[in-house]
């Protein structure tokens, strides 16, 4: 500060700084530093004047002019990596020194906009660059992200399909899951998987082709889910053709409509120890209804009166459902003398409480599924020294027997719950003009005869 500087006293008159007297200058000083605070643009316009009292005021774009009490400087301001950078150039507030520093707050910012800036050039003595040059703390490395694998992919997809099918269909992908496809691939990178490493797997596979189109759906929705979710950029079952990697023996189905007789049926209910068992059995074998659906039974759909029973709906898996496996299950199917037979001798037992028609007689509770009536159809074919094939038989044996007795194929696929006669012709076409020997036409027609005296002669006669 210059000794022909004024400074006001503390009596409100100017003095020099020099020849103020001792307490006088040091209140004037006191004073000064109480404006030592940073100005604003614009704060010092038309009001101070340089050499006025100490502080800060700016001077254009990113300039601030910086009084002391025994200096000046020029402070350069500017952002640099997200931070705010104040260099002090100590140079008086000349003209010529507000023109170079504006030069120099240019270069550098032009500087940093060409990613050319380097700090050390521009202020090497800076303590901003010193901090700069001491070596940082080692910041520990975090361990790359695992991969992820088939069986997160696969639990991902397991719980999306919980939530959106069937609960049936659920449980088989679950159940083949944990049998097939998680002991193979649980812990395998989802992306190292290939084309080839599929290929190899599925041609070693000895089930048909029904059961890998099983074991296979789960997987190959689980990988698109990793391809929607960007995890992988492709999935490798686009490029895989399940025809092209089966034998022919494979490919073909065993399956084979293996129907009971009218003498093996009529052992079947005579070996039934307990009337609920023959009267379920019987009514399975003469109106074509799968386990599902009969043990799902509501008198309410027994239309006695109008000669039928209305298929509204299945257990499955503990659940029961309103829907049928096809459009055309949920249907009427016409009541026929072994049929209606078996709703009346069922009447002591059920229908007292209007609900269920068939329960479980030793549980008095529904039937939990079809596991338990194999179990009890298994025990009485052995009384019957009956060959085994499973309950599911009972669905075959009614559309043979019709169609021995002469029944139109369409009318049985309608029975049946099929929307044509595609399936019907295929499984069946060989019972067709099938005859029937001695007196077993008539011994069917006791229990395929239909209740309604209308249509009494529903099948051709054969003299």
């Amino acid at each position: 500060m210059g000794q022909s500087e004024k400074i006001r006293g503390t009596d409100g008159r100017h003095c020099r700084v020099g020849s103020c007297p001792p307490a006088r200058r040091q209140m004037a000083r006191w004073r000064a530093l109480q404006g030592g605070r940073r100005h604003v643009v614009g704060e010092f316009a038309g009001r101070r004047k340089m050499g006025g009292i100490m502080g800060a005021r700016h001077s254009g774009a990113g300039i601030e002019l910086r009084k002391g009490v025994r200096s000046e400087t020029i402070r350069i301001v500017f952002q640099y990596q997200g931070k705010r950078c104040r260099e002090s150039l100590r140079l008086a507030h000349t003209k010529t020194n507000i023109a170079y520093a504006t030069r120099l707050y240019g270069e550098v910012v032009n500087s940093i906009a060409k990613n050319s800036f380097r700090y050390k050039d521009f202020f090497p003595n800076s303590k901003t660059v010193k901090a700069m040059q001491k070596p940082q703390p080692a910041t520990p490395r975090k361990a790359p992200p695992r991969p992820t694998t088939v069986g997160q992919l696969l639990d991902d997809y397991l719980r999306i399909a919980e939530r959106n099918l069937a609960l049936s269909s659920y449980n088989n992908y679950q159940q083949v899951a944990q049998t097939h496809l998680y002991p193979k691939w649980k812990q395998m990178p989802a992306a190292s998987v290939t084309a080839r490493d599929l290929r190899t797997w599925i041609m070693s596979l000895t089930v048909k082709r029904k059961t890998i189109q099983l074991i296979l759906t789960p997987m190959r929705n689980a990988m698109e889910l990793g391809v929607t979710e960007d995890l992988l950029e492709a999935n490798p079952f686009d490029s895989i053709k399940l025809s092209k990697l089966l034998p022919r023996e494979q490919r073909t189905s065993t399956f084979r409509a293996d129907p009971f007789d009218i003498d093996e049926i009529e052992a079947i209910l005579l070996s039934c120890s307990r009337e609920e068992d023959r009267n379920m059995l019987q009514f399975a074998f003469c109106t074509g209804m799968r386990p599902s659906e009969y043990i799902a039974l509501q008198w309410k759909a027994v239309r006695k009166d109008r000669h039928y029973v209305a298929v509204e709906g299945a257990y499955v898996d503990g659940e029961t459902k309103n829907t049928a496996k096809t459009p055309a299950g949920l249907r009427n199917i016409d009541l026929r003398l072994g049929a209606l037979a078996a709703l009346n001798g069922q009447l002591p037992y059920t229908a007292q409480d209007a609900g269920l028609v068939f329960v479980n007689p030793t549980t008095r509770q529904q039937w939990n599924g079809d596991k338990p009536i194999y179990k009890r159809w298994k025990e009485i074919l052995e009384t019957a020294e009956v060959r085994f094939r499973n309950p599911y038989q009972t669905r075959h044996s009614f559309a043979s027997n019709l169609l021995m007795l002469g029944a139109n194929p369409l009318y049985v696929a309608s029975q049946l719950g099929h929307a044509d006669t595609t399936l019907v012709m295929r499984t069946y076409g060989k019972w067709v003009h099938a005859g029937l020997e001695d007196d077993k036409r008539q011994r069917l027609l006791q229990l395929y005869r239909q209740s309604n005296e209308k249509r009494v002669d529903e099948f051709p006669r054969f003299d």
